[in-house]
């Protein structure tokens, strides 16, 4: 076998178990991105580092796209697999949720048709998305209570995303459905996943870091909802103070976290610490608390050591062949 057959072996059943997760990584990206952007908007800096953020996290973006678009066209029954896994259906909106990044993340970088094009896409991808997984969820698929995780809260999430920059776009009433939306199933799912967490047998070692995702939607709401008003209101109050409950829910969990064998779901750490960095950055400078501004320089602090362990991790493991394998 020559060289380059060799290779080719090696490289098509790692395509065609590229994971549709890998989309995670440009929702960490996107998360740093923003945050960024808000650190600077509160204490300065060079505008060139969030702009470079962008490239790197659109390059990401458009490098695991096209890679995840020919493992669908060699191997389809591979994406059909994904798409009927209890775990992995979840990240196929990832995918959109992406998009909506770059676009709310090219608006404060850019403004331009470019932005509100690419944020539309990933909004009208991201309904379609969430009207399927939904509909796979109460479908003729038998789901059992085992199977629900943290990870069943990403479709809520991109709902709540929308107004983030949709309401500045002006499409309010587009803004005000897609909030509406992901309030409501982030209630449901709440309820279901912590039934699952205190009722049923732990999540596997694998899922575990997906608890960290339930600091997201009240911080991702918190921060959509505000731009519809401005100002900092009692609900809006209730949403950032739920965002610090999980947030300290998770911090008790460390432990656990740190005896944890690396897995690519350890990116689900990046985009709810980047969600919960924005909000408290944003809460700071709306109510002029010294503190909150402190807790979120910290916070973005600690982003950055997540993302750079990450980094590091995945591509460590990349090297190693330990990501991409298949599994039953």
């Amino acid at each position: 076998m020559t060289a380059a057959s060799l290779d080719h072996a090696i490289a098509e059943p790692r395509l065609k178990n590229f994971p549709v997760s890998f989309f995670s990584i440009v929702m960490g990206l996107a998360g740093l991105t923003l945050a960024t952007q808000r650190l600077q908007h509160t204490v300065g800096g060079n505008p060139l580092v969030p702009l470079t953020l962008l490239g790197l996290t659109i390059l990401a973006f458009i490098i695991i796209a096209v890679l995840y678009a020919v493992k669908a066209a060699r191997y389809p029954q591979a994406v059909a697999w994904e798409w009927n896994h209890p775990v992995r259906i979840s990240f196929f909106p990832a995918i959109s949720i992406s998009l909506i990044l770059i676009g709310t993340a090219m608006a404060k970088a850019a403004p331009g048709s470019m932005a509100v094009t690419i944020w539309a896409v990933g909004t009208g991808l991201h309904l379609i998305g969430t009207l399927a997984v939904v509909s796979a969820w109460i479908g003729h698929r038998s789901f059992e209570a085992i199977h629900i995780n943290p990870a069943w809260f990403i479709p809520a999430v991109g709902n709540i995303l929308v107004p983030v920059a949709g309401v500045g776009f002006g499409f309010a009433e587009v803004s005000w459905f897609f909030f509406s939306v992901g309030l409501l199933f982030w209630l449901v799912l709440l309820t279901l996943v912590f039934n699952r967490l205190i009722f049923h047998n732990p999540l596997p070692a694998k899922l575990v870091p997906t608890l960290v995702i339930l600091i997201a939607p009240p911080a991702v709401g918190f921060i959509a909802y505000f731009q519809f008003h401005g100002v900092i209101d009692p609900f809006s109050r209730v949403l950032y103070n739920a965002s610090i409950l999980f947030f300290l829910i998770i911090a008790a969990q460390l432990p656990r976290l740190g005896r944890l064998p690396y897995a690519l779901s350890w990116w689900a750490y990046s985009f709810p610490v980047a969600a919960f960095t924005i909000a408290t950055l944003l809460y700071a400078d709306m109510t002029r608390s010294a503190f909150h501004r402190g807790a979120g320089v910290a916070l973005y602090g600690l982003l950055i050591c997540v993302i750079a362990l990450l980094v590091a991790k995945t591509v460590q493991a990349m090297r190693h062949g330990e990501i991409c394998v298949h599994e039953g």
